[in-house]
């Protein structure tokens, strides 16, 4: 099975915080504004018999196998074969016992990418209830869910148009559990286009984000006949960009958000203003801003009101990083 977070454009043969042998990530990245961006999602991918064992907190994992590490990587192949990712590259880092593997529509630099990574002996995540799905722009759902059935894959959603809307969606389930959305579109830059996350204050999460990231509302729905509200975040257009899709459910103030989804990642162009700007907002910093030992990135972590993680990193370290 495979965990998730989101955070930016951090891939890096070098070791970092975001490379920290957690589960997989995704990147995001607004075309009209070069200084903000969401960057990454990273997950994290289970396979093999070995068993995990759960101690106060703490993982253990027993010692992994060539094969068990090939077999996990071929979970890439849903994204490759079904969604059109391309594998960017993977790496394995057995000192800290884990693999990784990013796949994207689009170079790293510029594009959202998925970080799988796998754990060595884990053989399952929980998902918990917080978090939602990934969205995916689609030129034609039908004929993606075909390919999804044709490969053994699971489809929870068939094509149709949204409840009072003509948009056409459908919904899958990756080998992990993680849920897509397929969105029926025309061409985008930007195929990898929405992460869904539950709130427990639709408002207070609004606030934060425009105020504390600077990222617009792009619109908001209520849907009582379904008892939920959802507004969409963003640095641009949502046909062109990858946008945040904040959900809450009447009534619902708190989530458990297991321990496969990570975080999201940002770019910035300074983390310590980002950092100040957090902390002024309603935000809970966990790492200080500043650069990673080893490599100099500079970054910052923080926590939203609702507790899902957040990481900052810098415009110009993080392209540097990249040569």
């Amino acid at each position: 099975m495979a965990s998730v977070s989101v955070a930016l454009n951090l891939s890096t043969p070098r070791p970092s915080l975001l490379h920290s042998p957690s589960p997989p990530s995704l990147k995001f990245s607004p075309v009209h504004n070069t200084s903000r961006r969401l960057a990454l999602f990273q997950l994290g991918i289970a396979e093999g018999n070995t068993t995990k064992v759960a101690t106060a907190g703490n993982i253990t994992r027993e010692s992994t196998s060539f094969t068990e590490i090939a077999n996990c990587l071929m979970r890439c192949r849903f994204y490759t074969e079904c969604l059109g990712m391309k594998l960017l590259r993977k790496r394995d880092i057995p000192e800290d016992r884990y693999t990784n593997a990013f796949l994207g529509y689009g170079p790293e630099e510029s594009n959202v990418t998925v970080e799988l990574t796998y754990n060595y002996g884990v053989n399952k995540y929980d998902i918990g209830t917080g978090f939602g799905h990934f969205g995916i722009a689609v030129e034609d759902a039908a004929k993606t869910v075909d390919l999804v059935k044709a490969k053994g894959g699971k489809v929870i959603r068939e094509p149709g148009p949204v409840t009072n809307g003509s948009t056409v969606i459908a919904m899958i389930e990756d080998p992990n559990g993680y849920n897509f959305e397929l969105l029926e579109r025309g061409p985008t830059p930007e195929p990898l286009c929405q992460v869904m996350l539950r709130v427990g204050d639709l408002d207070r999460s609004i606030n934060f984000y425009k105020k504390a990231f600077g990222m617009e509302l792009l619109h908001k729905r209520d849907n009582p006949e379904y008892k939920y509200t959802n507004a969409i975040m963003g640095y641009g257009p949502e046909d062109k960009n990858a946008v945040l899709e904040l959900t809450y459910n009447y009534g619902v103030t708190e989530y458990d958000k297991g321990n496969g989804y990570t975080q999201i990642a940002l770019s910035t162009d300074n983390v310590y203003k980002s950092a100040e700007a957090i902390k002024l907002f309603g935000g809970k910093i966990i790492r200080e801003p500043g650069p990673l030992p080893g490599i100099n990135t500079k970054i910052t972590a923080c926590l939203d009101p609702d507790g899902w993680k957040l990481v900052f990193v810098d415009n110009k370290d993080f392209l540097r990083e990249l040569e």
